[in-house]
């Protein structure tokens, strides 16, 4: 079951790269071709000790969105990490935020 996901993962992704049109200069897509594509979001969420990693996949065809996946996945929390803040004024406050994970993916 896991390594069916794993397919799907980049077959998909394989997909969204292979679609997107509208790059800037560095490569980055503003938007996918609504076209024919699956566009993949992937974000980590902070949640009571844990982080969960969502990853949604949205389907287009003919510039309809005709399904959406999303899947959750458990993973450990990094602790946190010490950001000072400053405001308008030039007042400074150091407060906790959780560490984040770096995200990586890599297409076979």
């Amino acid at each position: 079951m896991k390594k069916n996901r794993q397919v799907m993962f980049y077959l998909f992704f394989g997909l969204i790269l292979s679609s997107c049109e509208n790059e800037s200069e560095d490569g980055l897509v503003q938007t996918p071709n609504k076209n024919g594509s699956v566009e993949m979001k992937i974000e980590v969420i902070h949640q009571n000790g844990i982080d969960v990693i969502k990853t949604t996949k949205d389907v287009w065809v003919k510039n309809n969105q005709i399904n959406s996946f999303v899947n959750f996945d458990t993973i450990p929390s990094l602790g946190d990490t010490t950001e000072v803040l400053e405001d308008e004024d030039g007042n400074t406050k150091t407060i906790n935020v959780p560490k984040d994970y770096e995200l990586y993916i890599t297409v076979k």
